[in-house]
C-alpha cells in the first residue's frame, strides 16, 4: 500500500516548479529566449574559474579513491577545518571544526538542523514571507510549522505577532536574511531584539529555543548593505549554509551546518547530525566538491549581474506604480499586485509570456515575487512586455 501522505502532496505541487515547467513548454513553442521566466530561483552566473582550476587540478593529481570515495560521516576533516577557520576569519567567532558539519546543501543541513531540536509535535516558527518548502522540510519530521504574518510595510520581523505566537510548544526559531522572496536584509536592531526575546522566553519556558538561521543568499547583498551575522547575536544559533547561491554550483548539493561555538553541547549536536543521516539519507556529500569548496571559500562568482538586474526592475515597477519594497539582496524582488488576488494577477501576466509567482504560497497573498537571476539583456527585452501587460489589463 503507497504511502498517503506522499500521493497527497501529488495534488499540491510547488507553485514554482508548476510555473518553471509551464515556461519551458512555452519555450518550446515560441522559444525560451521569448519567454521571461522569472518563477525559479536558478543561478544565471558562471562559477568562480579558481573552482573549475580546482576541479581541474585534483582530478589530475589526486588519488581517486579520495576524490570519489565516501568521506567519514560528518564530512572531510580538513574540510571542515577549513570552514570553521574562514567563518572565525570573518565573523570572529570561535569556529572549530568541532562545529561543523558537512551536508547536502541548505535543504540537508535544514533537516539536520530540525531533527536536532525537535520531536513529533514540537513547533517551529518561521516568518512570513518565507519559502514554501519550509513546509514539507518541517511537516514531514512530524514537527509543526507556524507562520508569523508579514510585516508588508518594510518585510522585518512582525514583532506583536511573533510574541502571541511562540509558546512551550516552541523548540526553534528560523530565519532566513537575505530573504527569499522579498530581498529584504534582517537589520541589527531586528536581530539583537529577537535574540532578546528568544533569551527571555527560554528562561519563561525553562527549555533552550534555537535559533535556525537558513543564509544560502549570505553573500548576495547590494549596494553597501551590511548584512549582519546572525549567530554573532544569538548564541543558540544554528547555522545552515549553501554554496549553491555564492558559487553559483546549485546542483552540486553542498553546504554545512555550523553550530554556534558557545551553544551548549555544540559538539554532541554536530555529532547527532551524523547519526541523524543515518536515518534521512542525507549523508556524506560528494567527496570531490567538498574538496573543491574548501579551496574557494573567500571567493563568490560575479554576482554584480544581481544588482543590475534589480535595479532594472525596481525602478521599472516603481515607474509604472507597484508598491514594491528595494530589495538589500538575493536575486528576488516581491512587489505588491495590480489587484487583490495574485493568483489572478500571475495568470494574466502568462498571456505577454511573464512567468511571475505567486505571493500567496510565500505567506503573502496579494504579492508577486520575480526571480531575476536571468541574463540582463532580457530582463530589459522583458520591460516592455511589462509595459503592455500593465497598460492593456490595469490602464496604467
Amino acid at each position: 500500500m503507497l504511502v498517503q501522505k506522499y500521493k497527497d502532496m501529488l495534488s499540491a505541487k510547488s507553485v514554482i516548479r508548476q510555473l518553471s515547467e509551464f515556461a519551458t513548454a512555452r519555450g518550446a513553442e515560441i522559444g525560451y529566449e521569448n519567454v521571461f521566466d522569472y518563477s525559479l530561483g536558478n543561478p544565471s552566473v558562471p562559477v568562480p574559474q579558481e573552482f573549475t582550476d580546482q576541479m581541474i587540478h585534483m582530478l589530475n593529481t589526486m588519488n581517486t579513491n579520495e576524490l570519489h570515495g565516501y568521506s567519514p560521516s560528518l564530512g572531510i576533516t580538513s574540510v571542515r577545518e577549513a570552514v570553521a577557520a574562514s567563518l572565525e576569519k570573518r565573523f570572529g567567532l570561535p569556529y572549530r571544526k568541532e562545529h561543523i558539519f558537512m551536508a547536502s546543501g541548505a535543504a540537508g543541513a535544514l533537516a539536520h538542523a530540525f531533527r536536532l531540536v525537535t520531536e513529533p509535535g514540537d513547533e517551529i516558527i518561521t516568518f512570513a514571507p518565507f519559502f514554501p518548502e519550509y513546509h514539507p522540510y518541517v511537516d514531514l519530521t512530524g514537527a509543526v510549522l507556524k507562520v508569523v504574518p508579514p510585516d508588508t510595510e518594510a518585510f522585518q520581523i512582525h514583532f506583536d505577532a511573533f510574541e502571541e505566537m511562540i509558546s512551550e510548544k516552541t523548540m526553534a526559531v528560523m530565519i532566513n536574511t537575505p530573504n527569499n522572496p522579498s530581498g529584504v536584509v534582517y537589520s541589527a536592531v531586528t536581530l539583537q531584539r529577537l535574540a532578546d526575546v528568544l533569551r527571555s522566553k527560554s528562561e519563561e519556558f525553562g527549555h533552550t529555543i534555537y535559533l535556525i538561521s537558513d543564509e544560502p543568499y549570505r553573500e548576495i547583498v547590494f549596494g553597501g548593505v551590511e548584512a549582519p551575522c546572525v549567530s554573532f547575536f544569538y548564541e543558540n544559533t544554528i547555522m545552515c549554509y549553501s554554496f549553491s547561491k555564492s558559487l553559483s554550483l546549485p546542483g552540486e548539493r553542498i553546504g554545512y551546518v555550523a553550530v554556534h561555538p558557545a551553544c551548549k553541547d555544540a559538539e554532541v549536536m554536530v555529532n547527532m547530525c551524523g547519526q541523524i543521516s543515518r536515518g534521512i539519507g542525507h549523508n556524506c556529500p560528494p567527496s570531490i566538491i567538498q574538496l573543491a569548496v574548501a579551496g574557494v571559500l573567500e571567493l563568490t562568482s560575479d554576482l554584480s549581474v544581481y544588482e543590475t538586474n534589480m535595479n532594472l526592475l525596481y525602478n521599472e515597477l516603481v515607474d509604472l506604480g507597484f508598491t514594491c519594497v528595494k530589495p538589500d539582496g538575493t536575486f528576488y524582488i516581491f512587489p505588491k499586485a495590480l489587484e487583490e488576488d495574485a493568483k489572478a494577477f500571475c495568470q494574466k501576466a502568462l498571456k505577454y509570456d511573464l512567468i511571475l509567482v505567486p505571493g500567496d504560497t510565500f505567506g503573502a497573498p496579494g504579492f508577486f515575487r520575480m526571480a531575476y537571476c536571468i541574463d540582463t539583456e532580457k530582463v530589459e527585452r522583458s520591460l516592455p512586455a511589462l509595459r503592455r501587460f500593465v497598460k492593456e489589463t490595469y490602464g496604467r
